[in-house]
């Protein structure tokens, strides 16, 4: 198959239609959700601009509903966003040649979603630009901020987003994430997500026998990454 070349910041944009879609979905659930612990419309759109993180965010207003104390929701929603420092190392040197300010700005706004977009390009050996992953970035930090400022806005005539199954946006934006990488004809890196996705959920799953949600996902994602850098150099 010959190999593709993802060069331009409208093919990026082209390829956040699936984070779209699922971000419309989960990003009015937090934006419910916000609005249903008492922060406003503008510490809604705030939270998402400055956090941008869905999981982060769910966290954040679960604690705010039990008045925990402003250090230990800062310390949590740390532990919880260490994992965007390794996405964004594992995914530097494919742009190690461009300018400082471009490789932070992409590492800035990579998140679960973008960073799963672009390993299923580059995982079937698709060439990716600068351009094409700030058209990816991008286009999904907007539809979230979006997403949460409607939910918010919303957030008074849904006081339960979870009955309309919105939560179930963000498993099946992963699950069609998922089908992305590992489509097509069969090669090594589909054995290697599949070695991957099974430490990981066997992991977690005995983690969170011993320590909280938060911390079993962040040691299930730091070994679920030693097995797929071991695997991916053997």
């Amino acid at each position: 198959m010959e190999n593709k070349e993802y060069m331009t910041f409208k093919e990026g944009v082209n390829a956040c239609i699936p984070t779209i879609l699922g971000y419309l979905g989960i990003g009015i659930a937090a934006g419910v959700v916000g609005k249903n612990v008492g922060l406003s419309i503008l510490e809604i759109a705030l939270m998402s601009i400055l956090i941008y993180a869905g999981g982060s965010q769910f966290i954040i207003c679960g604690m705010l509903a039990i008045y925990s104390p402003i250090s230990a929701i800062i310390f949590t929603t740390f532990l919880v966003n260490l994992r965007h420092f390794l996405m964004s190392m594992s995914v530097a040197s494919y742009f190690k040649k461009e300018p400082l300010i471009t490789s932070i700005g992409i590492g800035t706004l990579l998140t679960d979603e973008s960073y799963g977009v672009l390993m299923a390009a580059l995982s079937n050996d698709h060439r990716v630009s600068s351009a094409w992953t700030h058209g990816l970035n991008i286009t999904a930090y907007l539809t979230w901020i979006f997403s949460t400022i409607v939910g918010g806005l919303l957030g008074t005539w849904i006081p339960d987003p979870y009955l309309l199954g919105l939560d179930f946006a963000l498993v099946a934006m992963f699950a069609g994430l998922f089908i992305l990488q590992v489509d097509g004809p069969i090669k090594k890196y589909t054995k290697e997500t599949l070695l991957v996705l099974g430490t990981v959920c066997i992991s977690l799953y005995v983690f969170m026998g011993f320590f909280s949600p938060e911390i079993s996902v962040l040691f299930s994602t730091l070994l679920g990454c030693t097995v797929g850098m071991v695997s991916h150099n053997e």
